[in-house]
């Protein structure tokens, strides 16, 4: 069962808005293949901020995606494409369907 998620949020820099959403599409492979992540979504919210939300049965599951390759990955362009540092926020699930 889901107890655990993380909320990343990215702002583009201007100009990177494609590029950004790119990242994210192709970074599903890499999610899939995450024992311990049991739901990944890449969102989008508005022209420029987008985002990751995943979930997990326990700490052990957050803490390897939180060091796996989508994090690296992001940290490695993240000067490139981000206009700030990610914003990366861990949540406790409260009610799950």
């Amino acid at each position: 069962m889901e107890t655990l998620a993380l909320l990343a949020r990215l702002e583009a820099k201007p100009g990177k808005e494609q590029q950004v959403a790119d990242f994210l599409k192709s970074a599903l492979p890499f999610a899939e293949v995450e024992a311990g992540t049991m739901r990944w979504y890449a969102w989008q919210i508005g022209p420029s901020t987008f985002g990751i939300f995943d979930t997990f049965a326990d700490e052990t599951g957050r803490d390897a995606h939180l060091n796996g390759e989508i994090a690296k990955a992001l940290m490695a362009h993240a000067d490139e494409l981000l206009a700030v540092p990610p914003v990366i926020e861990k949540v406790e699930l409260l009610a799950v369907k």
